[in-house]
């Protein structure tokens, strides 16, 4: 008897209905169809009649599924166990980020680990770029950061989210279509940028595609920058992530050739991390950011 074949069998009594169960399990319908089948044929008792009106509990369906339900519980009770022994019932996760990932994104994910695992501290440093974290993680000061990808090879990386670079300008510019130009762009000098180093990617950006744009990237703080278009000072070039939240003032458009910043979460390879880390960093891999900041 398999884990897969009680799973079935409650979703499927819950849920009356082979194909509401196979989308519940995130698996095909036939899938649910031969697991159920294949444990009515070891149990050589029907489970279920079928119908057109879906599936139904037989009498010994019932009685059975009450046992599957029961033996799920304990399996579960059985993982919180195997997680206490683990060391997660405390414990410290520290993540370096810079400011626009640990503001909009970082608490959401942080706050659903919470609830699995209340005993665990984690925390976030904020770090000015993204060399600064990557040396936080070399030092052994944090144990998980974000960072641009690509990156080094001394770490472990994988993709979280991809910002667009965005333009700013005041909502009473003359320009009043959809879509910006370069030339646009250059009516409103210097374009404010960000600073180096997280700016360097739209710096070699606008090198290629507007070599002539007269820009400034003296500012460190992206909400600094966003407040400065706001009254009307200069127009700005930022990731959208970065400009939030924005004014209701400011004017958001694309860019005429667009760019986007891949970022990444990161830890290095050669450490050492205690069970918390681990169940942490597996969190963040299923966690959706993308669609957290699409709605920013």
């Amino acid at each position: 008897m398999k884990l897969s074949q009680l799973r079935a069998v409650v979703a499927v009594a819950d849920s009356g209905n082979f194909s509401e169960a196979a989308l519940e399990l995130q698996i095909t319908q036939p899938a649910i169809s031969y697991a159920i089948a294949t444990l009515e044929e070891q149990l050589g008792v029907a489970l279920f009649a079928r119908g057109r009106r879906g599936a139904v509990l037989t009498p010994a369906g019932e009685r059975i599924v009450s046992h599957a339900r029961q033996a799920l519980q304990h399996l579960e009770m059985m993982q919180q166990e195997a997680n206490i022994h683990r060391g997660l019932r405390g414990g410290q996760v520290r993540i370096a980020s810079f400011r626009s990932v640990a503001t909009h994104l970082l608490p959401k994910a942080i706050a659903k680990f919470n609830k699995q695992f209340p005993e665990v501290s984690v925390s976030i440093i904020e770090r000015p770029n993204f060399i600064d974290i990557e040396d936080f993680l070399r030092q052994g000061r944090a144990d998980i950061g974000t960072t641009y990808l690509p990156t080094g090879d001394e770490f472990e990386a994988w993709e979280i989210l991809r910002d667009e670079y965005v333009a700013l300008l005041v909502s009473n510019n003359k320009s009043r279509a959809t879509q910006i130009t370069w030339e646009d762009l250059a009516a409103y000098p210097p374009v404010m940028l960000p600073a180096l180093p997280c700016g360097r990617p739209i710096h070699k950006h606008l090198k290629t595609v507007a070599p002539i744009m007269n820009t400034t990237s003296e500012l460190q703080e992206d909400s600094t920058v966003v407040s400065m278009v706001n009254q009307g000072f200069s127009a700005a070039i930022i990731p959208r992530l970065a400009a939030a939240p924005i004014p209701s003032q400011v004017q958001v458009y694309s860019l005429p050739v667009p760019l986007q910043r891949v970022i990444g979460v990161v830890v290095l390879k050669s450490a050492l991390h205690i069970p918390a880390v681990f169940t942490f960093l597996d969190m963040l891999r299923k966690f959706d950011f993308q669609g957290l900041a699409r709605v920013i």
